[in-house]
């Protein structure tokens, strides 16, 4: 029998203290371990998380593990939302598996049961433990933040007619590439200028003309200009988290789940209109710390800001801006210092770009006869 909701006058809303983060981390931790155990990157998962959304350190493994109705019984005075984000920091630390057991998948689904949870990505999960991969793919597109594309929501991207399809790529519309455009004048300091900047560094096409990323992919551009993040896959990461945990919709973590998938098990072979796989880079040294702050940071930015999909930004509204004002309405707080030790960059500095992109960009500078300029972005090494 599931553990009820609580009610207005019951329900806990304060963040974590030290004894409720040590419940969140036994509960994960039991659900999530395959019979072998927490793998090394699970365990950073999970140590890292909790720290970074609780602000206590809890060792994983030297926590008591909870059973799915003893953890649910726990969170007994938490509403839907905080459960269902217990459920994604359950699956978060499952699909980093590969093989992914099925115990595990079952066990986490015991967990959502007892909690009262129901989540698109569990069944994504169940697919990928069964080796159904082109099934899961279809999950994805059916659930997730993709169910909730409507074609009204074009307008946010200023292209000259409605998109059928979340990333449907949009390679032939001058109109909102002169918009893109137009951009360059403005002055330094305004996002639309930084962004274009973001742009010419890496020799990306503007949407609208040939090579360009979809329309609704391009949204997340502003976001790594916004959030400090670079352009590399371990960026990548970085901003999906960031997107993902900003939305207060629990259907954007599929999008962070579509990263995991693409970059580090390899469990989808493309996504996003664009993206192509390219595993084991969650795996890197310091990367579980830089996901975890990325999360903190779109929490944050959700819970001062009544919850942002900042996919569905209409950004040229905010393109004439400062850039620091954007970022003060979001409630975008800088990364924390362990974030920046572990390796977490801006696009304007080594690191922040990857080799491709800054061949791609002098290329393009070249072929537009003007000088290439990466604003003090390079490859790392």
């Amino acid at each position: 029998m599931p553990v009820p909701f609580p009610s207005e006058a019951e329900v806990l809303l304060q963040p974590p203290d030290a004894s409720e983060a040590r419940i969140i981390a036994g509960g994960v931790a039991a659900a999530v371990a395959p019979e072998s155990g927490l793998t090394s990157l699970q365990r950073l998962l999970l140590e890292s998380i909790t720290e970074s959304m609780t602000g206590f350190l809890v060792p994983a493994n030297k926590v008591p593990r909870l059973g799915p109705h003893e953890f649910a019984t726990a969170m007994a005075r938490r509403d839907q939302g905080f459960r269902s984000r217990m459920i994604q920091f359950m699956l978060l630390c499952s699909l980093v598996l590969k093989p992914l057991p099925d115990e595990v998948v079952a066990r986490v689904e015991e967990y959502a049961h007892e909690l009262d949870v129901d989540d698109p990505m569990i069944r994504v999960a169940e697919r990928y433990a069964r080796g159904y991969l082109g099934l899961a793919l279809v999950d994805f597109q059916r659930s997730g933040y993709m169910e909730a594309w409507d074609p009204t929501q074009s307008a946010a991207l200023h292209t000259s007619g409605e998109l059928s399809d979340a990333w449907q790529a949009c390679v032939s519309d001058e109109a909102l590439a002169q918009q893109w455009e137009a951009l360059r004048d403005l002055p330094d300091g305004t996002l639309g200028r930084e962004v274009v900047k973001f742009y010419d560094a890496r020799g990306f096409a503007f949407p609208g003309r040939p090579g360009s990323a979809p329309p609704l992919l391009a949204q997340h551009d502003w976001v790594h200009v916004l959030s400090d993040y670079g352009s590399t896959v371990e960026c990548e990461i970085e901003v999906f988290a960031f997107v993902s945990r900003s939305n207060d919709d629990p259907r954007g973590f599929s999008l962070l789940a579509m990263v995991i998938s693409l970059f580090e098990t390899g469990y989808m072979a493309s996504g996003a209109g664009l993206f192509q796989y390219d595993p084991g880079h969650l795996s890197h040294r310091g990367m579980a710390t830089r996901l975890a702050d990325a999360l903190r940071r779109g929490a944050l930015c959700g819970w001062h800001g009544g919850g942002h999909d900042l996919l569905a930004r209409d950004w040229f509204a905010d393109a004439a801006r400062p850039i620091a004002d954007v970022r003060a309405e979001l409630a975008i707080v800088p990364k924390a210092d362990f974030a920046i030790e572990s390796g977490s960059v801006t696009a304007w500095e080594p690191g922040g770009i990857s080799p491709y992109q800054y061949e791609s960009g002098r290329r393009a500078a070249e072929a537009a006869g003007r000088e290439y300029e990466s604003y003090g972005a390079r490859p790392a090494g």
